[in-house]
C-alpha cells in the first residue's frame, strides 16, 4: 500500500494486489491516514464492479463522520450504479477539485 500525502489530502494506491487486499491494507493503515481527506486511487484494477466500490462504503461513510472527505477514483463503473452516499470520479485532478468544494462547504457550515 502506497500513501501519497500532498497538504492535507492522502492518495492511497497499491499495485497488483486483489481488491480484498487492498480493502484490508487501507483498513489497517487507516489509523494512520484517518486525519486527512482520502484519495483512493483504483486505477491499477483492471475489472471493477458497482458492487466493488460498494465494498469501500463503510469506511467512507466513517470517513466521512470525521468531516473529511473521501473520494474513489476509477472510470471502470457507471456512476449511476453508484449510490450518491460515495463519492466516485473519474480522474485524480477531479478527486482533488471535490475535495476542495467539499472543504469549502464545511467551512461554510454548509
Amino acid at each position: 500500500m502506497i500513501f501519497d500525502k500532498v497538504g492535507t489530502t492522502t492518495i492511497v494506491f497499491q499495485e497488483k494486489a486483489s481488491l480484498t487486499t487492498f480493502l484490508e491494507n487501507l483498513n489497517k493503515g487507516y489509523p494512520k491516514i484517518k486525519h486527512d481527506n482520502i484519495i483512493v486511487n483504483l486505477f491499477s484494477f483492471d475489472r471493477l464492479t458497482a458492487g466493488n466500490v460498494l465494498e469501500f462504503l463503510d469506511i467512507s461513510n466513517t470517513h466521512k463522520d470525521f468531516n473529511k472527505s473521501f473520494v474513489l477514483v476509477t472510470n471502470k463503473v457507471s456512476y449511476e450504479e453508484i449510490p450518491d452516499a460515495i463519492s466516485v470520479v473519474p480522474t485524480i485532478q477531479e478527486a482533488k477539485d471535490l475535495i476542495e468544494m467539499e472543504e469549502i462547504e464545511r467551512d461554510l457550515g454548509i
